[in-house]
């Protein structure tokens, strides 16, 4: 428990010594002077309220401990989506960041470093929320309406960070801004249900009280609220309010489909169209400042033109076949789209263009360069498929390789993108067994969009109709029943959203991910020799509480 304590110490001693100014003393009023590191009531205005908001908002930046620690930091999940069927591990060897390498193979033990790396990362970040959330209600000098808004900012940052937890360990303990020990607080106080019921009322209260915009680009406006709340809900079979609250997203009108999908790797295009909730980075200063847990990332990379990423978390064949398209220009729903690979630019049949948008593919461009066997780390090991979407080209002048290597820049990393939300509600709409034109008509926008992003003058260039066949077209009504629909949406899904860490988690949710994974494993197996003896049991969905914390805990864990 020391670990926990420890970590909601610092927590409070940074965000407070952070954001405000000591003040002088003298030997005659030693006895009077206010505890230094500490705001009083009194010296808690606008503008420090907003710096102690700022601290919290920071933990998103995630590298406060470590480089390996940001690859489980909160903003970025690529580590769980290489517990899933679309991604393996990439690196150098399979030995490389070994640990990565244990949940890619189906094997969940409580010494993992990601398993303690996310309990550290998450709980810190909490506890600045709860000392922001504190320090602005007991504030003497801030309008009733500003305190109200303020907090429901930090509430729905602080849902945010719960609901990972929710969806990763089995057990944990949660604590608000009320508790004045939380090293006292057991991991088994309250069940699930009851820490679930928690995150869902602070993101409805803060949808109430949160204006539907801000004058400063990525804090939360009630929408983040919105669509947060309908990912929750998503996750817990709670259709009727994630179409509710998905729909209040879409209602508004703030958000609108890229023109092009590219448009989500141009840093030129931060906070417009699909950014519901995005994190705001930059590349003009230090590591601390922008996208570190994905920029290792990146393509090793011909010609070192991003400075020589360490090509983590590559797409897996499955991933990439199911980007096949039938002649009609539709997924292969009925299962038998692994059934051929995609392994070369040659490939003869349709494929759906985000294929090209989202991965590196031998003979095809990237960025308007010609990706080859000189771009892979490892190609004999992992594969050709590095992730594209978090890098602009190289020579996008957000792109500074020069100063700061791995293709970091000042893209913006969207956690929520409206597309996703366009994908809640129709999901939503189709588990309820309603409105099914709704949700054929949804999912047929983000389809067009896919379409009409094939233009080889859009720069920089990603994909070549002069070598692959790309089709993909709309859902038709004819046979469109709930059945088909549901399989229409989840794999629309996989092919929209891939590498955006959220297929592990998509799985869970749909109860078939113990099936899925088993059948990858020896399917992917025939490819990865190192596949032999992977396999995922129904006990190895959820982390187990870090065995660390577990014995720092005493009795609070066991």
């Amino acid at each position: 428990m020391k670990n926990l304590r420890n970590i909601i110490k610092n927590a409070i001693c940074v965000a407070a010594i952070a954001s405000m100014a000591v003040a002088s003393t003298s030997c005659d009023d030693l006895l009077d002077t206010k505890p230094q590191g500490v705001f009083t009531d009194e010296q808690i205005g606008d503008d420090e309220a907003v710096d102690l908001m700022t601290a919290a908002y920071a933990t998103l930046l995630c590298h406060y401990f470590g480089n390996n620690e940001s690859f489980a930091g909160p903003i970025n999940n690529w580590v769980f989506d290489v517990r899933s069927d679309d991604a393996l591990k990439g690196g150098g060897e399979v030995s490389m960041e070994g640990y990565i390498h244990q949940l890619e193979m189906g094997n969940v033990q409580s010494d993992n470093d990601v398993a303690n790396f996310k309990w550290r990362n998450n709980y810190y970040s909490i506890s600045r929320c709860n000392t922001a959330i504190k320090g602005i209600a007991n504030a003497s000098t801030i309008s009733d309406e500003n305190k109200v808004r303020y907090m429901a900012e930090m509430k729905t940052l602080r849902a945010y960070y719960y609901f990972d937890m929710f969806r990763i360990f089995q057990k944990f303990p949660y604590f608000d801004e009320s508790v004045t020990n939380p090293s006292e607080c057991r991991a088994d106080e309250y069940s699930r249900d009851q820490i679930v019921d928690f995150i869902k009322q602070d993101l409805r209260d803060s949808y109430e009280v949160l204006p539907a915009s801000q004058e400063l680009p990525g804090r939360f406006n009630k929408y983040v609220a919105a669509a947060l709340l309908a990912r929750v809900d998503l996750f817990t079979s709670d259709w009727a309010e994630a179409e509710k609250y998905a729909g209040y997203v879409i209602s508004s009108g703030k958000y609108e489909l890229y023109p092009n999908f590219l448009d989500m790797s141009k840093p030129e295009f931060n906070n417009q169209y699909e950014s519901v909730l995005a994190i705001q980075f930059s590349s003009a200063n230090s590591p601390d400042q922008f996208n570190f847990c994905n920029c290792l990332n990146c393509t090793w990379s011909d010609g070192n033109l991003y400075g020589n990423g360490d090509d983590f978390y590559l797409a897996s064949q499955n991933l990439v076949n199911a980007f096949r398209t039938t002649a009609n220009g539709l997924p292969f729903l009925d299962g038998t789209f692994n059934d051929e690979n995609i392994d070369k630019a040659d490939y003869e049949g349709n494929v759906d263009p985000r294929l090209d948008f989202t991965l590196g593919r031998i003979g095809m461009p990237w960025r308007s360069h010609t990706y080859n066997e000189k771009w892979c780390r490892n190609f004999d090991l992992y594969g050709q498929y590095s992730g594209k979407k978090p890098y602009p080209a190289p020579e996008s002048p957000y792109v500074k390789p020069g100063i700061v290597p791995w293709g970091a820049s000042s893209l913006n990393c969207i956690l929520i993108r409206y597309a996703d939300v366009m994908l809640m509600k129709a999901e939503a709409l189709i588990e309820q067994g309603k409105d099914l034109d709704e949700a054929r008509s949804l999912i047929n926008d983000i389809r067009r969009k896919a379409a009409r992003s094939v233009d080889p003058t859009y720069e920089p260039m990603d994909c070549n109709p002069m070598i692959a066949n790309y089709a993909v077209a709309e859902y038709p009504a004819t046979g469109w029943n709930q059945d088909y629909a549901r399989r229409a949406v989840r794999m629309e899904r996989r092919l929209e959203l891939a590498m955006e860490g959220l297929r592990w988690f998509d799985l869970v949710r749909w109860g078939n991910v113990v099936e899925t994974m088993n059948n990858y494993y020896a399917s992917e197996g025939k490819i990865r020799t190192y596949y032999q003896g992977a396999a995922l049991s129904d006990n190895e969905i959820y982390f187990p509480i870090p065995v660390n914390q577990v014995d720092n805990a005493g009795d609070l864990y066991k």
